[in-house]
This record gives C-alpha cells, structure tokens and sequence, in this order.
C-alpha cells in the first residue's frame, strides 16, 4: 500500500502523496474526546483509536483489500490510495492499493451481529486503503469487499423504563466520564456540518465508498464555513474509527437492534456526539439527528430515533461493556473498534504491543513535506519554509519537515511549482533503503501515484532512469502527472502488469522496488475504514500474491543488485515472514542491511528488514526489507 497519497485537498491535505487525516487541529480542529475512557482507560486520547471489530459489513457485496496499492483484479480502486486494483477498478480498503480479485467485496466479511457479539469484518482483500472519508487518490471508484450486509433490518426500539444498573457483573463501567458543560462548536445551527457528514458515513457504510474521497468530493464543492467543515470532518472519521463502539453502546439500548440501515446511521451519528465529542452539547446532538431523520423520509422514525438517543444520554455512564478479563478480545474488540479476527491476529504478533498499536492516536498529526531534491537542497529548502507562516518542524530523515494547520496546502504556488511534495516519511524511508545513486536502472513495479519514483530520480539528480509500472492507464496517468509537475525527465511511467514476466529485462536492473498492495494496516490509526474491510482471507489472499510478484520480478535485478520489498501493514504474515520465505526459496538473494541513512531511532530494530510502528515510532506503520543478488 502506497501511503503517498493519503490526503484530500480544500482544507484537508492534498491527494498527491501525503498522509494522515484532514489538517486543522487534534484531528480536524482541537478537542477530540477528552477524558471520555473505555473501562478504566483511555482508548480515545493519546493513543491512536483503532476501528473496526468484529462488525457488520457494510455496502453491498463488495470487498476491499486495505493497502495504498490497487487491486489486481478490478477496477475499482482501494480505500484511500493511489493504486489500482490489478483485476479491475477497484481498490483496496485502507490503502492506496486496490483489491486483487475481481470478486467484490462487502463491507466486511463476517459482520457483527447488533445484537450481541459482533462478527469478523469482510471477505476478500484490499491493498490500497482504507475506506476512510474519501478513497486515497480522491477521485477513484469503489473498492470491492466484502462479504454481506449487517442485518440492519427492522425497527429500532428502546426500553422504556428500564434501568440498567451501573456497571455490575463482569462488565466495565461506561468508558466515559460525565462530560463536563462545554460551549457550541459549531457554526450556523450546525445542522448542514451534521448532513454533509452523514451523507459520507452514509457513502462509506451503505455504498462502500472511500471516505476519504468522498469527503474530499464535498469539502471542496460545499460552501459551509472553515468552523463547520472542520466539524464535519471531524464527526466522519470519528464516527468511523469508533463505529463498533457506537453500535454496541446503541444495541445495548434498543429492544431491536438490527435497525434500517440509514437509520443506524443517523443512530451512529448522533451516538458519536454524545459519547465522544465534548464540545457539542447533547441536545444539539439528539435535535439535529431528528431533524436529518425527517429530511431522509423517515418522519415515523423520528421519535424513536430521539427516544434511543436521549436514552443514551441517560443511561450512557450505565452500559456494560464486556470485562477484559473474562472476554479479553471481545472487550478489546469493542474498546478500540477492531475486528475480532484482527484483534487476535495482533495479538499473535505483537503480544503486550497490540492494545497500543490498536490504541493509538496521535492528536494534531502532522504531514510531512519534502523538497524537490532537484530544484532545492536542505538549505534552501529551510529558507524557503521560513518564508511560510506555516506551524512546522524538522521531520525524522535529513529534508523531511512536518506541517500542521496548514489548509490548502496543495493549492500554495510553491507545491503547483514542483518545489515539494508531500510524502510520508515512512513513504520516504524506503527509497533511502533503495539507495540510489546516479545513472542507474531503477523499476518500480507497483508505483501509483509516484511518489517513491519520483524521490528516487530526483535522489539520482536527473540520471539514470526509473520505470514507473503500474496496471491501468489512469494509475499511471497519476504518476505522469507527478512527474510533470516535479520537472522530472529521468522517470517513464508505463501501464504494465508486475504479475506478467518479461524476460529481456532479467538482469537489467540496479535496482527493484516493489511496494507490494498488503492490507494497509498499518494506517488504519489513519483510515479507519480499513479495518473493517480486510478479512482473514483478504489478508491470505494478499500474501499469495505478493509473493507471486516477488517471484516475478525478482529476476530483474543484475548480479549484485538490489531488490527492496516493502508495505504498509504490520502482519508479520505480510512482512518478516514474506521475506524469510522469499530467501529460502531464492537462494541467490541475501539480506542486505539497512544504509546508514535510515535513522538510528527505528534502524535498531531491523531483523529480517524493518518494522515501524506507529505507536513506538510516530510515523505510519511500514515495512522495509532490502535484499541483494549474489554476484557467484
């Protein structure tokens, strides 16, 4: 998965190759939850909040996979990325890559029951992305996941009357406190910051499109104030990443909790502003959810949409959630909004640091620029920064630098200009691995939207040459278009096929990236859909193929060449364990070490390559193995 182009454009970040969720604030504008706490911890501060559980699928049949490259079998491209699927056009949940077969998925395979235990989410895989708000190169198609829909059928009810004791049993206390006053925060009634984030929830879950580009899609043709359209962002991607939380807090109030869908989402909505957002008052909360209620048509709904609401806001600090100790990954499920099937799988590979990883949450998240090594170096570059208003740091690599608060960043002269580019550092830190140097032959096998082919000409000034693949022409349109603005002559994009060996390229090559389509789960603190869309068998449907395309472009590299696997997950079955597999079935390949270049505060980690972390690290979560040909 592709994390360069994780960004929206209008006042959230540009679709060009950056990462994290809309500028302005603690996510999209200051306060998120607060001191709102799940059982006795805090899932929804300091740590990234993960989303997803075992939950309903959402959208039809369609499957998605979750990374930031495209799916080789549709046309539809994956949940917040760049590239496309390799079997059609869709692509992938949570990444910038695409779902790989052309089956389409639902919104999650195995999905909750909302009436108890929730099911594991999806069916097929996603390599582009997440659904978050809008899919990641922002004007893409659906990506395709999923299995079936949550029973979201019947009428709604509550029970009246009824009281549930305060805490008890095995269950936790509500995971938020009682909220303190707080003035409003939105602009006008609020009332049109409410509809337009309903209509992107509403996209996401009953049409399986890309958050992130749908709500890009309407921030840019809407007319709302800066106050509201940050509101309005802010409520989808918190509405997203808690999404089983909200629904078990909801089912626990309602005698039927498989409600029509577009009144659970309604539900959802509303539930979201009451449970996590401090700054909205309550009533605003049950008011406009009956208002939006009447302008979809269901005016018969209204009242028990404001009776199941209004319950809540009664009976919030009274709910049970299931105890951690005798339901250790259900409550972690429901605490963090995290498939169970993921939730388990976290566990087997990452122990004690899973809850952290599923927990985490960095407020006010930066994005990272770069400069266009061509036209500037670090010092330049810095001056040229210093000339901004902008809220910057230095970033972790040597020309990196992190924004904040910064709106329309793609709209300033110098990004039109080709001076920057807005890149992840963890997007950054695979070319470094690459190491190029000047003159040579460089192919990217999966490289939609570019921006890793794009540093590495730049870091070669101009020389050599880098082959830009990618599977379908308007993918690769979105690579020439990079180029073009960056003044870059040294790069060829080319619709081409990595699955499809050419032999007259054996042993042509310095270097081969591929930047394999994976789950994207290592920006699911990011994009939060992702989680809901990959599945169990998404995730061993993406192994296989990555290593299919191992296998075949493997034999490109020269003798004594450099071949850098790489994705944006953080499953060992994706990473550590896909490259010690490779080696052992090709012998003439060995482990290389990292350069020097990648920083020392991550490097000390490298085993069989590298894996960051978000939560241990502070960037997004990749991988990184640099593997060498045996010259004998």
């Amino acid at each position: 998965m592709s994390d360069e182009n994780r960004q929206g454009s209008g006042n959230f970040r540009a679709n060009n190759g950056g990462q994290k969720r809309p500028a302005g604030g603690n996510r999209m504008s200051g306060n998120r939850t607060g001191d709102k706490n799940f059982g006795g911890k805090k899932p929804f501060s300091g740590e990234k909040r993960s989303f997803g559980g075992s939950k309903p699928a959402f959208g039809g049949e369609k499957r998605t996979f979750g990374g930031d490259k495209p799916a080789y079998n549709g046309e539809k491209r994956s949940f917040g990325g760049n590239k496309p699927a390799y079997h059609g056009e869709k692509r992938s949940f949570g990444g910038d890559k695409p779902a790989y077969n052309g089956e389409k998925r639902a919104f999650g395979g195995d999905k909750p029951a909302y009436n108890g235990e929730k099911r594991a989410f999806r069916g097929d895989k996603h390599n582009d992305g997440e659904k978050r708000p809008a899919k990641s190169d922002f004007g893409g198609e659906k990506r395709p996941y999923g299995d079936k829909k949550p029973p979201f059928g019947g009428k709604p009810g509550f029970r009246s009357g009824e009281k549930r004791p305060y805490g008890g049993g095995n269950g936790e206390r509500r995971p938020y406190p009682a909220k303190p006053a707080a003035p409003k925060v939105e602009g006008s009634d609020g009332l049109p910051a409410r509809r337009l984030a309903l209509e992107v929830i509403r996209a996401v879950t009953e049409n399986d499109a890309y958050a992130s580009l749908v709500l890009d899609e309407k921030l840019n043709k809407c007319t709302l104030p800066l106050v509201d359209r940050r509101l309005a962002a802010r409520l989808v991607y918190d509405t997203l990443e808690h999404l089983l939380t909200l629904d078990y807090a909801l089912n626990s109030l309602m005698a039927k909790p498989d409600t029509d869908i577009k009144l659970r989402n309604v539900l959802r909505l509303g539930a979201c502003q009451i449970l996590l957002e401090d700054r909205i008052p309550e009533s605003a909360a049950c008011n406009t959810s009956v208002a939006l209620c009447k302008e979809l048509g269901m005016e018969g709904l209204a009242g028990v949409c404001n009776g199941i609401l209004r319950n809540l806001v009664r009976q919030k600090d009274e709910i049970k959630y299931p105890d951690m100790e005798t339901e250790p990954v259900k409550a972690l499920s429901i605490r963090y909004s995290v498939p169970k099937w993921l939730v388990e799988r976290l566990l087997a590979d990452w122990g004690e640091d899973a809850e952290k990883l599923m927990g985490f949450h960095q407020p006010n998240a930066a994005i990272t620029i770069r400069p266009n090594l061509m036209k500037m170096d670090e010092a330049a570059f810095e001056k040229f920064l210093n000339s901004k208003v902008w809220e910057k740091e230095k970033g972790m690599l040597p020309f990196s630098w992190r924004i904040r608060n910064m709106a329309e960043i793609a709209h300033d002269a110098g990004f039109v200009g080709g001076k920057f580019s807005i890149q992840s550092e963890s997007s950054m830190m695979v070319c470094l691995a690459a190491a190029p140097k000047n003159g040579m032959q460089i192919l990217d096998a999966c490289a939609a939207p570019g921006g890793k082919s794009c540093l590495m000409a730049e870091m070669m000034q101009g020389t050599g040459r880098v082959q830009a693949w990618e599977l379908h022409p308007h993918r690769a349109d979105l690579i020439a278009a990079q180029v073009q603005r960056l003044g870059l002559e040294n790069v060829r994009p080319m619709t081409r096929d990595a699955l499809k060996r050419r032999e007259e390229l054996d042993g042509t090559m310095d270097i081969v990236l591929l930047d394999a389509p994976c789950s994207g789960l290592g920006v699911m603190s990011e994009k939060p859909d992702v989680k809901y869309r990959v599945t169990a068998q998404s995730v061993d449907e993406l192994v296989q193929l990555q290593s299919n395309l191992l296998d075949a472009v493997c034999p490109y590299v020269k003798k004594g060449g450099t071949l850098v696997y790489s994705t944006c997950s953080v499953l060992k079955d994706e990473n550590v364990r896909q490259a010690e597999k490779f080696l052992a079935r090709h012998p003439e390949f060995e482990l290389l070490p990292l350069p020097e270049t990648i920083p020392v505060s991550v490097r000390q980690y490298e085993t069989t390559g590298l894996q960051l972390l978000p939560q241990r690290d502070g960037i997004e979560g990749f991988y990184m193995c640099r593997m060498r040909r045996k010259k004998a």
